[in-house]
């Protein structure tokens, strides 16, 4: 049974409130440090503790009361100057608030959290005793960076509840209005730009797992499914609905007209005019219900600037993180996507990319180094940078690493130019380090970026600049609910390939295709590029002489796909296909005829052609 029967509505507002009062109180904190005399900073995160700790008594979650109890008094001297904040002294705190979001993620399954180690409690008592922590805090634990946020939903929904509940809908006693005003809150002020919040009932979850090491990402076992909406969106749609159903009522009218008999001119026309409506209305509705889907990137990059700091502080390193495009909007799926990848190469840039203070110091470089995460919108698609002033990569070493894994071969090593070079950061199993620690050596990360990135229909490169840092730039649609495709045809079967990997359509020639190494080629502009037929990629049987060529870049290669016609460009709403996954096969769609057309994944078709290793596509790249 819940142990929180009766208050599960109470449980979420308070776990979608309350997490993102921990997530403003970590990343202030990140800022405190640096600005330790800064009393304003410190009132707003005591507030922010206050609130958290006034609706976890009133859910008489008594652990979390007593922790945010200790951590709220310390920084109630620290405001007093009773105490002065030293980096010892904000470990202690960073200690707790990983604590206080462990006991989210058991509050999130409707589990009464357990009490926070004694060592924890132990450190907090001995610095409001003013006692002075160890140089490295070896009392607490080592902080764990929030990366991934609690669900916010509870575990059991309420009996009566359906599957999906509006936050402003009344019912029963309103609950919301005792929470705000126990915890000195108004319900407005908790989200002021964003007063909705739309949830779906979660299925039960396992126990939580145990805390990861240092420097290390814990990920939820389910994601977050909860989303706030501006109340002019929603308006918007509402608006444009009553819109098309009094273009709905005029279709029917002239529908019982056409019946009747008057199917003259002006019937005609009437009937056009109502049609084109109804294509303009749906249009801007499906705009509008998209842009309901759409959220700041900024609640997902607010989880790095701690990360950040406490993974440098146990590398030995200084480093800012600088946040820039918080305010540019994508789809909150992929924002739920994007936290692993995102994750990966922000540690990746303060582990592998920041140089140490000793390298700095003999380069000449300010001791403090800057990782920058940004994001902005160019065209239909979205561009995140992360970008460090390290020491950059040297693809000479990259193309040692990976030959001597036997990730490549001799032959492939000596023909990668510098960006293909660059780009075997993304092999599975591939590391430069030689030692294996908590932190990194596994190779895995950056293999896990790259697919991830995949999924989610982009695409990632890197560039480097040996002495001056590094820039990984990552490449994504606005959303994944609409694809924009091309329509490409094999005999009379239509296929869609995602437009993203398009540069251009050529016609082909045979008698312009040459083999090089037993391998089919076309010069395009002086680019020598492989040409890839769909049939090949497919197993279906070869078209006799393939009449066009589309010019294709995956993430580690360019190339020409052979088909016999295409169609045109569509964007299209993919399906998943039920109890069945073909090869290569995203989904499915229909086309303006009704007809189905598969949705093919090229990455998954070209990573897994028997007919070229990966070694070979290396060797290819353009």
């Amino acid at each position: 049974m819940s142990a929180f029967e009766g208050m599960e509505e109470l449980l979420q507002d308070f776990l979608t409130e309350a997490g993102d009062l921990l997530s403003d109180v970590d990343n202030k904190l990140v800022e405190l440090e640096k600005t330790p005399d800064d009393k304003n900073l410190l009132n707003t995160i005591f507030r922010g503790f206050h609130t958290v700790k006034g609706g976890a008594g009133f859910l008489n979650a008594t652990p979390l009361v007593e922790l945010c109890h200790r951590t709220e008094n310390l920084f109630d001297k620290l405001r007093n100057d009773q105490l002065v904040l030293t980096p010892e002294i904000m470990d202690v705190i960073m200690a707790a608030t990983g604590v206080v979001r462990d006991m989210f993620g058991s509050l999130a399954q409707a589990r009464m959290p357990d009490p926070a180690e004694e060592a924890i409690l132990q450190a907090l008592d001995a610095v409001l005793a003013g006692e002075t922590p160890s140089k490295k805090a070896a009392d607490v634990p080592a902080p764990v960076a929030p990366a991934v946020a609690p669900a916010v939903a509870p575990a059991v929904a309420p009996p009566a509840a359906p599957a999906a509940t509006v936050a402003s809908d009344a019912g029963g006693p309103d609950w919301r209005v005792l929470y705000h005003a126990l915890v000195g809150s108004k319900p407005e002020e908790a989200a002021p730009a964003t007063p909705i919040v739309v949830a779906k009932a979660a299925a039960p979850k396992p126990a939580d797992k145990p805390r990861a090491p240092a420097g290390t990402t814990a990920t939820p076992s389910a994601k977050e499914n909860t989303i706030r909406i501006d109340t002019t969106r929603l308006d918007q749609v509402l608006n444009l609905s009553g819109e098309i159903g009094l273009t709905k009522n005029r279709l029917t009218c002239l529908r019982t007209d056409i019946i009747a008999g008057k199917s003259g001119p002006g019937t005609l026309q009437a009937l056009d005019e109502a049609v084109s409506q109804l294509d303009l209305l749906v249009s801007d509705l499906q705009n509008a219900v998209m842009k309901t889907r759409m959220q700041p990137i900024g609640r997902l990059f607010q989880k790095y600037p701690r990360l950040a700091r406490d993974m440098a502080r146990s590398l030995g390193k200084d480093v800012e993180l600088v946040l820039e495009g918080e305010e540019t909007e994508i789809d909150k799926t992929m924002i739920e996507d994007l936290n692993d990848p995102l994750v990966h190469l922000v540690r990746n840039a303060v582990d592998h990319g920041v140089d140490s203070p000793e390298e700095r110091a003999a380069a000449g470089k300010p001791a403090k180094s800057v990782v920058k995460l940004s994001a902005h919108q160019v065209g239909d698609h979205i561009v995140i940078e992360i970008t460090d002033d390290g020491r950059g990569i040297r693809p000479e070493v990259l193309r040692k690493k990976a030959l001597e894994k036997g990730l490549i071969d001799a032959e492939t090593a000596n023909s990668l130019d510098e960006r293909q070079s660059l780009h075997l950061v993304f092999l599975p199993g591939f590391s430069t380090k030689d030692v294996i620690s908590d932190v990194s050596g596994r190779g895995v990360g950056m293999d896990v970026v790259k697919t991830n990135i995949l999924k989610l229909n982009g695409r990632i490169d890197v560039k480097s600049v040996v002495g001056q840092g590094s820039v990984f730039t990552i490449t994504l649609p606005l959303t994944l609910a609409i694809l924009p495709v091309l329509i490409v045809r094999l005999g009379t079967q239509p296929f869609a390939v995602p437009l993203s990997m398009v540069r251009e359509i050529i016609q082909i020639n045979p008698d312009d295709i040459q083999q090089v190494s037993g391998r089919a080629t076309l010069v395009v502009r002086d680019e020598v590029l492989p040409v890839r037929t769909l049939a090949s990629l497919l197993d279906w049987p070869d078209s006799p002489s393939p009449a066009f060529g589309v010019l294709m870049q995956s993430a580690e290669t360019s190339f020409v796909l052979a088909i016999d016609g295409f169609i045109g460009r569509d964007d299209v709403v993919i399906k998943p296909l039920t109890d069945v996954k073909p090869r290569g096969v995203a989904g499915a769609t229909l086309s303006g005829e009704g007809s189905v057309v598969l949705v093919l994944d090229m990455e998954e078709l070209l990573s897994s052609d028997s007919k070229e290793t990966r070694a070979t596509l290396f060797a290819k790249a353009s």
